[in-house]
């Protein structure tokens, strides 16, 4: 009955949203109001919605971005699809907190460094990692290495130590490329002492040092061909603005770049809405075969072939060309019937995506889709910390 329903002021009072929140959220087809008046546009709510909006005012409390909260408002009872999507934002505030907490240690060092400059100098970490796994993490990463000299701090290739693992890190703003080295005990101590932070990786807490390098393009690409087939350990040095790796009694040094690479770790935390696995040969062979349309959307707005990847409920791929009026049009099957009208579809630079896909490489890949404008995940299974991040490709209106 009309008398039952709330005003939007009363459910305000009610819920602890404000009444322009409660606007906010109706123009958002998350929470709509049961009936809106035709001639002054006031809005009444339900009685059983006045739980939704309580439940809206909690998620709003720790920061559920409004895709989770339409997600969780729209679930099916007794699904399970509101939890999981609670349990990705509570790894995603953890996560959040664990890169704090090193950025505040690293602010203690150049407070200490700015305080004492004549006393305190940058920490020098020694320690080895495996040669084979160093070569494979060089190998997947160096395609990423951005080439725009107005952007020098990306003309290189990051290593970030981060407890028990090195991380190597590539971009060039349209791609990212990550991928892990397990750390192997220290060679000694530092040269200047610096806290080791507790860190967490995969949800194991790890005690370790924490530093990072730019190393310059040229200076990877020696170490790749240094290494060439070794087996044994190689053994690192990072801090103090250079860099120093010793393999089988051979040594190459360098500077690394001046520069603070920009913080990655955000961008690599998506929540794909999408998956499709198959071998890395049949999506390579698919990808190059596939109809492309050239737009300008490749670096300094040259020209580049995108293709429209569109990934259905079954996990069914196709590869298409846009059509001329930027809609992803039909096209080419990748072998497992078309996708229908629901469809995901995500438009990309099509040569950056065979770069992308490991050399060489036919094992199985999985592409990770989390929509039109959200970045194209490419990961090898059983190798969680190595996978590349692609930028979509804006079509045209």
């Amino acid at each position: 009955m009309e008398s039952d329903l709330r005003s939007i002021g009363e459910l305000a009072r009610d819920s602890g949203l404000s009444v322009s929140a409660l606007r906010f959220y109706d123009g958002a087809d998350v929470l709509t109001p049961a009936r809106v008046d035709p001639r002054t546009g006031y809005r009444w709510y339900a009685p059983g919605q006045l739980a939704d909006a309580r439940l809206l005012a909690r998620l709003r409390r720790v920061g559920l971005p409004l895709a989770g909260i339409r997600a969780v408002l729209g679930a099916a009872p007794g699904g399970g699809a509101a939890h999981r999507v609670l349990d990705v934002h509570l790894r995603r505030l953890e996560d959040g907190l664990a890169d704090a907490r090193r950025e505040l240690s690293l602010i203690r060092r150049l407070i200490d460094q700015r305080e004492n400059p004549m006393t305190t100098t940058p920490a020098e970490y020694r320690f080895t990692v495996p040669a084979r796994a160093l070569a494979e993490a060089l190998d997947a990463v160096r395609f990423a290495v951005g080439g725009d000299p107005g952007l020098p701090v990306l003309a290189g290739v990051l290593f970030d130590l981060d407890g028990g693992l090195l991380r190597l890190v590539a971009s060039d703003r349209y791609r990212l490329a990550l991928a892990e080295v397990p750390v192997g005990s220290p060679v000694d101590a530092p040269v200047a002492e610096a806290p080791a932070d507790g860190v967490s990786v995969d949800g194991v807490s790890v005690d370790g040092p924490s530093a990072a390098a730019i190393v310059p393009a040229a200076l990877a690409d020696a170490l790749r061909a240094l290494l060439g087939s070794a087996t044994g350990a190689v053994e690192l040095a990072l801090g103090g603005g250079a860099v120093r790796i010793e393999v089988d009694g051979h040594r190459i040094e360098g500077a690394a770049l001046d520069h603070d690479y920009p913080d990655y770790r955000a961008l690599v935390r998506l929540d794909p809405v999408r998956r499709v696995g198959l071998p890395a040969a049949d999506l390579r062979a698919v990808v190059a075969s596939a109809p492309t349309r050239s737009l300008p959307s490749g670096p300094d707005g040259a020209d580049c072939e995108v293709a429209v990847l569109a990934v259905d409920e079954a996990g069914r791929l196709t590869v298409a060309a846009p059509d001329a009026d930027g809609d992803a049009g039909g096209g080419a099957d990748a072998g497992a019937g078309v996708p229908g009208p629901d469809a995901l579809r995500v438009a990309v630079n099509r040569d950056f995506l065979l770069e992308a896909l490991p050399a060489g490489a036919d094992g199985p890949l999985v592409l990770e889709l989390g929509g039109p404008i959200a970045p194209l995940a490419i990961r090898t299974p059983g190798r969680p910390g190595t996978f590349s991040v692609l930028m979509p490709v804006r079509l045209p209106a």
